[in-house]
């Protein structure tokens, strides 16, 4: 079976400095996949190049068996991956109800009142203060936004860069909800979390990337269970892993 994405010998540098070095990724359709990390291992890099926004230096990227590679952003998400950055990237001084309406915008007006409704079915906070100015919202509905802006698009794989990042507690909770809600609702996701725990519960395979390679991968259930990974980074302790 030909996976939803395939990525292969992905190399991406910055100038010189090579960031992200040979990894090699897939993503079956209805799965969730997570990339785990220190800060500086490549993971926001890694998506950035997925979704168009870097150019890689060598390797492909297949989405739904075509290449995506030499594609300039607005052409991938119009063929149905969608990204959610990190720390949101929302349009503070536009309404909640505008945010999501871009989300649309290569769609069109085809279904938007329904698709409005859902987005405000799943977080009834939004469709509360939805003509209010986004930028008042707290972290914690800004990422809600983030995430229901892109699912505006009806993409086919979601990505999300570091979804947790800054919460509290209980709105962490509350996102990782939200993602399990999707993921039970059949939607593929790659999901780029700080929280390896939470990640790793969630996903159903998962890559662990340091200074810009993959050193360990295997399913969700199987790198919590790995003393390496509970070690680096459930922790116990920051010590490297090397690849066996």
């Amino acid at each position: 079976m030909t996976a939803l994405l395939e990525v292969e010998n992905l190399r991406v540098a910055y100038g010189k400095i090579e960031a992200v070095k040979g990894i090699s990724l897939h993503v079956e359709q209805g799965q969730t996949v997570a990339l785990l990390g220190i800060n500086g291992a490549g993971k926001t890099t890694t998506l950035r190049t997925l979704s168009g926004l870097l150019r890689p230096t060598a390797g492909t990227i297949r989405f739904g068996g075509r290449a995506i590679e030499d594609l300039p952003a607005h052409r991938i998400v119009a063929l149905g991956l969608a990204h959610c950055p990190e720390a949101r990237r929302i349009f503070p001084r536009m309404s909640i109800e505008e945010n999501l309406r871009l989300g649309a915008f290569l769609r069109g007006k085809i279904d938007l009142g329904r698709d409005l409704e859902a987005a405000y079915a799943r977080f009834p906070v939004l469709g509360e203060r939805r003509d209010q100015t986004a930028g008042l919202l707290s972290g914690g509905e800004q990422q809600m936004l983030a995430i229901a802006r892109a699912l505006m698009s009806h993409p086919k794989l979601l990505m999300l860069d570091e979804p947790s990042m800054g919460l509290s507690p209980i709105m962490m909770q509350q996102i990782m909800q939200t993602i399990a809600e999707l993921k039970d609702a059949g939607t593929t996701v790659l999901l780029v979390e700080q929280n390896a725990q939470a990640a790793l519960a969630l996903a159903d395979y998962a890559y662990v990337l340091e200074t810009g390679r993959v050193v360990l991968e295997g399913t969700g259930r199987h790198l919590l269970a790995d003393e390496r990974v509970r070690s680096a980074y459930l922790g116990q302790g920051q010590e490297p892993i090397e690849r066996q």
